[in-house]
């Protein structure tokens, strides 16, 4: 077997998503660097700070550049960042009279950070229209079960009824939010990087301040007000959304893997996987792989946060710490984006199994309605206490709930049967369950005619 310098073909289909991950490679931060260089080249031409002739060279230079990332990698050791090396094959192609002007002004992590800041915005517009997609498979959900009942469960047990339609809804109101957060720092705090060594732009003088909204514009970034080198809450902001959006797609995996256990049954993915032991087996496997890419997504939040205390004018390392760990971030956060959609759309829903349920143990998750229609009569503390001791009842002599409650004089003196029967249909202990669905999709219907 011919041995592998990387494994990441073998796993990469698994977590991520081939549109988001074209935006991620080493092509696409070759892309973004070579972007910066160009667009700074243009700027400065147009500034008068580069001669037109050697301006246009550059920029020949740049365009027909063919690049090989694994000989910049290997010659990046010798400075610790790429760009050193790639500015050096840049000058070598360029006429002799323009190579002064390759990178004019410029330092590496002016390169790095503005292709960090492009890569990302690039990257999240796919992630974007995946986090769409995800909330409009909420939405149908919501839609076509507004009003189908399933066990409420609080601490993993049974609590009081509600609807599969308000759980789907309350998927979609968090993917609408994470979604809005990153759509916010895309268009609000992804920004270009011009600073030149220290930060000072000094050996533009005077003319290199003008220079960095000129370079934004050129670029569809953000202006800064100052070079951020050492200023991380950009990119902090960015792996906080990122980190909230894993965490709403880790929710619904979750959820789905603990309704579509077998003694639970009430979702299946419709084309489940196969065990390779075990014949039988249809397993959740989309709702396994979010959770999977969902999982690690902390860990690299955790590491950005951890890079953001930076010294002085530039930091050793920290900025570093940063460029594997966002595109990791983006490629997990888009193959969780990828998967759940994919989760949704082939979601089957078992109404009749979710009902099944939630009359498994015979009226309980209704006590609350009981002690409450009990409570003018008898005061709430000693509603409840009533109620908790029939309801022990019913448990030990293995009897429904309503049995329990007819047989109770206490119960009878202010309760009929008709009015015990009434207080256990779950239909009727919903409460704004249908209204707050409305909500949800309401709110939703408005953001995507914005």
């Amino acid at each position: 077997m011919k041995p592998s310098s990387s494994t990441s073909e073998l796993f990469r289909p698994l977590f991520g998503d081939p549109i988001v991950d074209a935006e991620l490679g080493d092509r696409a931060w070759l892309r973004a660097m070579l972007d910066f260089e160009r667009a700074l080249v243009v700027v400065q031409s147009r500034a008068g700070l580069v001669p037109l002739d050697a301006a246009r060279a550059v920029v020949a230079a740049i365009d027909s550049a063919v690049l090989d990332p694994v000989s910049l990698g290997a010659r990046a050791t010798a400075s610790g960042n790429p760009v050193v090396p790639l500015v050096r094959d840049l000058v070598d192609v360029v006429p002799p009279s323009a190579r002064a002007y390759v990178h004019h002004g410029a330092t590496s992590q002016d390169v790095l950070d503005t292709a960090a800041s492009l890569v990302a915005f690039r990257a999240l517009r796919p992630i974007l229209d995946g986090l769409a997609g995800v909330a409009d498979e909420c939405e149908r959900l919501a839609v076509r079960h507004r009003d189908t009942l399933i066990a409420g469960r609080t601490l993993t047990q049974q609590a009081v009824p509600t609807t599969f339609g308000l759980k789907c809804a309350g998927w979609l109101v968090a993917v609408d939010e994470v979604r809005d957060r990153l759509d916010a720092v895309r268009a609000e705090r992804l920004a270009v990087q011009f600073g030149g060594a220290a930060g000072t732009l000094a050996p533009l003088g005077d003319a290199g301040a003008p220079l960095v909204e000129r370079l934004a514009d050129e670029l569809g970034l953000v202006a800064p007000v100052l070079p951020w080198h050492t200023d991380r809450t950009r990119f902090a902001e960015l792996a906080g959304a990122l980190g909230s959006a894993a965490g709403v797609l880790a929710k619904i995996a979750q959820d789905v893997l603990l309704m579509a256990q077998t003694e639970v049954a009430e979702v299946t993915e419709a084309d489940g996987g196969t065990s390779s032991a075990m014949p039988h087996k249809r397993n959740p496997v989309r709702a396994v792989l979010v959770t999977a890419a969902t999982r690690r997504v902390p860990g690299l939040v955790a590491t950005v946060l951890a890079s953001m205390a930076h010294e002085h004018e530039r930091a050793a390392g920290a900025w570093h710490a940063e460029w594997e760990t966002s595109t990791d971030l983006l490629r997990l956060v888009g193959g969780a984006v990828h998967g759940t959609r994919e989760l949704l759309e082939r979601l089957e829903v078992h109404p009749d199994v979710m009902r099944r349920n939630l009359d498994l143990t015979g009226g309980l998750p209704l006590a609350e309605n009981v002690s409450t229609r009990l409570a003018p009569a008898l005061g709430r503390a000693a509603a409840q206490d009533l109620v908790a001791e029939v309801c022990r009842a019913a448990v030990a002599g293995g009897v429904e709930l309503g049995d329990a409650l007819a047989a109770d004089n206490r119960v009878l003196e202010h309760l009929s049967t008709a009015q015990i029967d009434e207080a256990l249909d779950p239909s009727g202990y919903v409460g704004s369950a249908a209204a707050f669905v409305d909500r949800a999709l309401t709110a939703h219907q408005r953001k995507a005619e914005r």
